[in-house]
């Protein structure tokens, strides 16, 4: 089973890849439209919207733990 590389989701179906092309190791979350991989600053603000709408976590705080969290993912630990 394949984990996306930036953000961390299994992957587990066929239609978890971007235009459910399996040879992308990265998931239709983080995909654009045109099945190419968001950068850093667009994953970096979608997880701190998703940290602030469903965990209700201070604008702050939870772009804070949405850094940590992605730095330690494959497609970011460079950066």
């Amino acid at each position: 089973m394949k984990s996306c590389i930036a953000c961390g989701m299994p992957m587990t179906q066929i239609a978890d890849y971007p235009l459910y092309d399996i040879s992308k190791n990265y998931c239709k979350y983080c995909a654009h439209a045109d099945g190419s991989m968001k950068n850093f600053e667009e994953k970096l603000d979608c997880l701190t919207k998703h940290y602030i709408n469903f965990h209700k976590m201070d604008h702050i705080i939870a772009k804070q733990t949405a850094y940590v969290v992605l730095k330690k993912l494959p497609a970011w630990k460079r950066k």
